[in-house]
């Protein structure tokens, strides 16, 4: 896709859902980070639902740090994989709290050092939390929509994250993961996507390719 077709569909985007933002709901920045962690392979949607019990339980990073380890997976049972990521929140609260004085770090190459943090969620707490947006987070949406327009056709989300770097200029960085999100829940929904009514479709490699179907 050409540089400024790329440009437009985003602006188009931006124009549909003006109140894209992050779907999680944190107050601090290691909340941000619990919430990311319980994110994986579930909904932001359960996400919220689980996060107020555990962050009533666990105020600080201290105490996400000494949770017996049977309590934590009790409580963010619901979010699926809950022994591996009760694992996981713990190991990262201890590694800030020892590493890094207690305080979420904010460079990419410090966080994906935290135990349960890949470059998706770096990407994700360094956007919300601190305001950076040198990357994009490649989730399951932005995957999935940007192989459908035309943006990438790689199948890992580094890959796609760099198709996605090389096509827009920096100032755009900071939405497209949130526009992307919400137009896969609202629009492009992968079990059956709402082409006909979509704003850019004429922009769509899949739309034009398959636009007798519809």
């Amino acid at each position: 896709m050409k540089k400024q077709d790329a440009i437009n569909l985003i602006e188009q985007l931006k124009q549909t859902y003006p109140d894209a933002t992050c779907s999680l709901d944190f107050t601090t920045p290691f909340e941000l980070v619990v919430a990311v962690m319980l994110s994986a392979q579930c909904t932001d949607e359960r996400v919220n639902k689980t996060t107020p019990t555990l962050f009533a339980r666990c105020k600080t990073i201290q105490d996400f740090a000494d949770i017996d380890l049977q309590e934590l997976e009790t409580i963010i049972h619901p979010c699926g994989f809950y022994k591996n990521k009760a694992k996981n929140i713990k190991q990262c609260a201890k590694q800030i709290l020892e590493n890094f004085n207690g305080e979420v770090p904010n460079t990419m190459k410090e966080l994906v050092s935290l135990a349960g943090i890949g470059r998706k969620s770096a990407n994700v707490i360094m956007l919300e939390v601190f305001g950076i947006a040198q990357g994009i987070a490649v989730d399951t949406h932005a995957k999935r929509i940007s192989n459908l327009i035309g943006l990438s056709k790689e199948k890992l989300p580094e890959k796609v994250e760099q198709d996605l770097l090389q096509t827009f200029p920096k100032e755009y960085l900071k939405d497209i993961n949130h526009i992307f999100v919400w137009h896969g829940r609202n629009t492009c929904i992968a079990r059956k996507p709402k082409c006909q009514t979509c704003v850019i479709k004429d922009l769509c490699k899949f739309y034009q390719n398959n636009k007798t179907l519809f």
